[in-house]
């Protein structure tokens, strides 16, 4: 079973790893800077731009699983403010505004429990049937370890099991398609094809 890292809106190669059904979610190892863990990367009429959620650093720092969110600059209306920006002309942003405002809005605790909630509407508006258990040990060798693997410091492209097929994309016409974007992304753009997608770009025998 594939072991993955929690990630905030994670990428495309995130989401196609859930098309085995059953995955693992590290929630036991210690924080990862510079991680999906509280970042995504989204489209922008100036190209690729990353959210990150502050979260909330200790002298005795404990598992990911809870690690609290911080409300440090006010990150939650900054992000929602960028995602209405990017998205608000894309085809389906308007069908899903109710179903992600919350994730903004409500008082989410812990950046895993954030996370969890989205990956889990994302889901249920594509029709992904996954199941997603939380570790509860930490292991450090585990035998599909994709933890930091799917991170923007590897370059997707050695992932033999990810070969992204283009879709529609707003700023394409700007500076073309934007490969392993944030889920939002193929959410806002493609709407109930986006399972497709994810499908046509699980390159490779697994």
């Amino acid at each position: 079973m594939k072991t993955l890292s929690t990630a905030y809106f994670p990428p495309v190669q995130w989401f196609t790893k859930l098309l085995d059904g059953r995955v693992c979610v590290e929630a036991c190892e210690h924080f990862h800077k510079q991680t999906y863990r509280n970042r995504c990367v989204i489209d922008s009429p100036q190209g690729r731009l990353a959210l990150t959620v502050p979260v909330v650093h200790s002298d005795e720092e404990g598992p990911i699983g809870r690690l609290r969110l911080s409300d440090h600059g006010h990150w939650r209306r900054q992000h929602w403010q960028a995602l209405t920006s990017s998205y608000g002309n894309s085809p389906f942003f308007e069908f899903y505004e109710d179903d992600f405002r919350p994730f903004f809005t409500e008082p989410y605790e812990r950046l895993f429990d954030l996370n969890a909630a989205i990956v889990g509407k994302v889901c249920e508006l594509i029709g992904l049937e996954a199941e997603l258990l939380p570790t509860e040990t930490y292991e450090k060798t585990v035998a599909d370890d994709l933890r930091d693997v799917i991170s923007p410091k590897c370059d997707w492209q050695t992932d033999a099991h990810f070969r992204p097929v283009p879709y529609y994309q707003v700023f394409a016409p700007q500076h073309g398609f934007l490969p392993n974007l944030s889920v939002a992304d193929l959410l806002f753009n493609m709407g109930p094809e986006s399972l497709l997608v994810l499908q046509q770009s699980r390159g490779g025998a697994e």
